[in-house]
């Protein structure tokens, strides 16, 4: 679990704002995002993965954009709750390269799995879809795991594929 269990999460975005009172809350957490690649460059622009477990889990920033008040705020690791952890997950490139073929055999297209930052608003209304804050090959863009759908080959990183911490890691929701 990260630094927010469900319940807390939940009263706390209800709440709003403690400072000005608004409703709606900027929130930022590390998500999983699907990316397809062919010869190690993304296909496409990727897909959210996630489920509500894993966006709380991920989170670490609330603040209200409208008057910049700090909801909430943790510098762990999101992953692996490592102390002082989340200035690498935001700063550091992933460390797992991804080939530009299958390694077994050789097939050009990947399915690949990251944990990225991203940004989204809660309250006052329907909340739109989560914004990347990293692109692909970006610092944030964490690399956690690839596959082959052809042989069905995948290796998956086994330390904190954000802070680098070794494992093993914590379990997520």
């Amino acid at each position: 679990m990260g630094q927010l269990d469900e319940r807390t999460f939940e009263s706390t975005v209800a709440a709003g704002c403690p400072a000005c009172k608004a409703a709606t809350l900027e929130i930022k957490s590390f998500i999983d995002r699907r990316v397809l690649l062919m010869l190690a460059d993304p296909n496409d622009a990727g897909r959210w993965v996630h489920d509500g477990e894993k966006f709380v889990d991920g989170t670490y920033s609330i603040t209200c954009p409208s008057c910049k008040h700090t909801v909430f705020e943790s510098d762990m690791c999101p992953r692996c709750n490592a102390a002082g952890g989340l200035a690498n997950a935001l700063g550091d490139r992933s460390r797992l390269p991804i080939p530009k073929r299958c390694p077994s055999c050789n097939e050009l297209e990947l399915l690949a799995l990251a944990l990225v930052p991203a940004t989204a608003r809660y309250g006052g209304g329907p909340s739109p879809k989560p914004q990347p804050l990293a692109e692909y090959g970006e610092p944030g863009h964490h690399m956690v795991a690839y596959a082959c759908e052809s042989c069905d080959n995948a290796v998956v990183t086994q330390k904190c594929p954000l802070c680098d911490a070794p494992g093993p890691l914590r379990p997520r929701p």
